[in-house]
């Protein structure tokens, strides 16, 4: 699957926004502005303004309703979601070349607070996803300790860990010892 770069930034940035979530009673990762001026920054988003507590709170907002774009039972309530997200944003498509990167466009008015850049350039990402028939690639990680999210950009769609050096080399590590175990034992 071909996504351009853009697309990739913003697929990249939903994921990141989505896994920030608390997990089983866990902290939340986008604790306070001071977290969410690192996940902007982390991020490179670019034409934000001063953050404050109303921006983490929409952020966090933001967060939630891309988490059930990635639990969809298909790709009609997604669609749904992504409609009404997209259009609350007040998506403005503009063409930009800014930070030395070529003409990409973006979906947020000028002057959008974060919260509306995220739901319109992520949103539109998510959009991409689910009118190329691909939104089978926004999964959660299989690893029964994780769930984290992630975007399937593997070329046979068989990418089953949010990450193969972490989760899936855990799991695969605990596959082998189990087989070890079971032909000693």
């Amino acid at each position: 699957m071909l996504i351009n770069h853009d697309t990739r930034c913003a697929l990249d940035a939903v994921v990141a926004l989505v896994n920030t979530s608390p997990e089983d009673d866990g902290p939340d990762a986008l604790a306070d502005v001071a977290t969410l001026r690192s996940f902007v920054a982390d991020h490179a988003i670019s034409d934000i303004g001063t953050l404050g507590e109303r921006d983490l709170e929409a952020a966090r907002a933001v967060r939630d309703r891309f988490a059930e774009v990635f639990a969809a039972p298909d790709s009609r309530r997604a669609s749904e979601l992504l409609n009404t997200m997209i259009a609350a944003a007040g998506t403005t498509p503009r063409l930009t070349d800014h930070d030395g990167y070529d003409w990409h466009v973006h979906y947020f008015a000028p002057g959008a607070s974060l919260a509306e850049h995220l739901a319109a350039d992520g949103g539109m990402a998510l959009a991409f996803l689910v009118v190329a028939g691909e939104r089978e690639r926004l999964r959660r990680c299989e690893a029964p300790d994780c769930g984290h999210a992630f975007v399937d950009l593997s070329r046979n769609r068989s990418r089953r860990y949010c990450d193969s050096r972490t989760c899936g080399n855990r799991l695969h590590v605990a596959a082998y010892r189990a087989r070890r175990r079971e032909a000693a034992g």
